[in-house]
């Protein structure tokens, strides 16, 4: 094993190929984000090191969950000496491959790799792996459960495995009951494909929902963004399968970057064996009518009976913070879609809704454009109830489309914060309406997470009323 890690190469073959190493890894994160890869490495026999930039006490809940464990923690700021004479480097998905830690750790010749790659390295079982701008997390919870209902039925039954960016459990921390028998899908961030092209791998069955701007603060370019998230299907081979939206434009010449088969949907046949958009989902919207396709097609990869897909689909409940319906207040019903963090999928939930809408958007500047959603809201929506960096941007863009349009009926506001904006929104709603907070942006400028700003959420409804 002397020659696994050197001169910035990984190699890894097996979990013992940790074994005695010094191994650092870089953001613990508040949100657990480094405490499974933490656990694998040191259950694999390896000497951990955890560094990040926050302190102890912002840290607590992910310090406490490696309680016990042998590892030593370097919090508060990191130290250069630990990017020199570490073994390998685990680098957390955030944190930007310019990194001046990164270039003194490539600089001594030391190897990095990601909590992903290892998975992938060293997972025995078929991986299906999604992503896309929008819709990624709903369509790799209904592959899911199509799985997991067709595993049931199978002889010998197969398991289904879901992780990866939609925070489920970790997968690595369960690598070791992982059979080859078994199915794994993975949500994968333009984050996380990036590092996967360090090991030159994607997963076997490829699922891209769709590509929009997005990430551009991080990415720095559009096409940054996209040759991120063609890694997904670019070392693809044969008897792997790229499944791609037919109807997303961003899409139309990716069939051109792997190597795999490409199956596009919907298509005629999809359209048939899944009722095209008619399917009685249990989750509201068209755009998951077309998540739905996306599943049953990589269903016809893997062999899934139609009629299994079909009942799993429907009885598919949606997922938090993804139009999660939260309370109905004096006939007026809640929506929760945190999750929605762009232009576009906040799009796809107003047309999710042919009723009376009250909206909450804006937050974080993640230096997208606004200009089509504006388009929309002043259309589609009767109350906008702008907040955040943006709200400023936003108030201006639906005031000048409303212009346009000559809507003068539809009225556009702008609250102090979070809270005085569903109170605001409840104020404007109406029975037989919806209050949907769809924000369009990143909540980075009033919270932690997207998460947070759900719960934040729910728990204004509750007190409504």
């Amino acid at each position: 094993m002397a020659n696994t890690f050197q001169d910035n190469q990984v190699c890894i073959e097996s979990r013992d190929c940790f074994d005695g190493r010094n191994v650092l890894v870089m953001g613990l994160g508040r949100f657990g984000g480094g405490v499974g890869v933490s656990r694998f490495l040191c259950g694999c026999g390896a000497r951990v090191t955890v560094t990040d930039m926050a302190k102890a006490e912002d840290l607590r809940d992910s310090v406490v969950a490696l309680d016990g464990l042998d590892i030593e923690f370097h919090l508060g700021g990191h130290r250069e000496a630990d990017f020199k004479s570490a073994d390998l480097i685990i680098v957390n998905p955030a944190v930007k491959r310019s990194s001046e830690w990164l270039k003194v750790a490539r600089d001594h010749g030391v190897p990095l790799t990601s909590e992903m790659n290892i998975f992938f390295s060293l997972c025995a079982a078929p991986i299906v792996g999604v992503t896309g701008s929008n819709g990624k997390s709903t369509t790799t919870a209904m592959i899911y459960e199509m799985m997991k209902a067709a595993g049931s039925e199978s002889r010998p039954k197969r398991r289904a495995w879901m992780g990866g960016n939609i925070g489920r459990e970790n997968l690595l921390e369960r690598l070791g009951e992982i059979d080859a028998n078994d199915l794994v899908v993975i949500e994968l961030s333009s984050f996380q494909l990036e590092s996967l092209a360090e090991i030159q791998r994607s997963p076997h069955i490829a699922v891209v929902t769709n590509i929009a701007p997005n990430h551009l603060d991080w990415h720095g370019t559009m096409e940054e963004y996209v040759s991120a998230k063609q890694n997904i299907l670019r070392y693809q081979g044969v008897g792997d399968t790229a499944v791609l939206n037919r109807l997303n434009g961003g899409l139309k010449d990716w069939n051109e970057v792997g190597g795999g088969e490409v199956l596009w949907y919907p298509d005629s046949v999809s359209d048939s064996t899944a009722g095209g958009y008619d399917l009685p989902l249990q989750v509201p919207g068209r755009h998951n009518q077309v998540n739905a396709l996306a599943a049953m097609a990589v269903g016809s990869v893997l062999g899934i009976d139609v009629s299994i897909g079909r009942v799993a689909l429907c009885d598919f409940k949606g997922l938090e913070h993804r139009l999660e319906f939260v309370r109905e207040v004096d006939g007026v019903r809640y929506f929760n879609d945190s999750i929605a963090t762009t232009p576009e999928s906040a799009i796809a939930a107003i047309q999710a809704f042919d009723m009376p809408k009250v909206m909450i958007l804006g937050g974080y500047d993640k230096g997208v454009s606004f200009g089509e959603l504006a388009e929309v809201v002043a259309r589609e929506v009767d109350v906008a109830i702008c907040i955040g960096q943006v709200a400023d941007v936003l108030v201006e863009l639906i005031e000048e489309s409303k212009r346009k349009i000559n809507n003068d009926n539809m009225l556009c506001l702008k609250a102090a914060d979070f809270e005085a904006a569903v109170l605001l929104a409840s104020e404007h709603s109406r029975p037989g309406g919806v209050v949907l907070m769809s924000p369009a942006c990143a909540s980075y400028d009033m919270f932690t997470n997207f998460q947070e700003r759900g719960e934040r959420f729910r728990a204004i409804v509750g007190t409504l009323g």
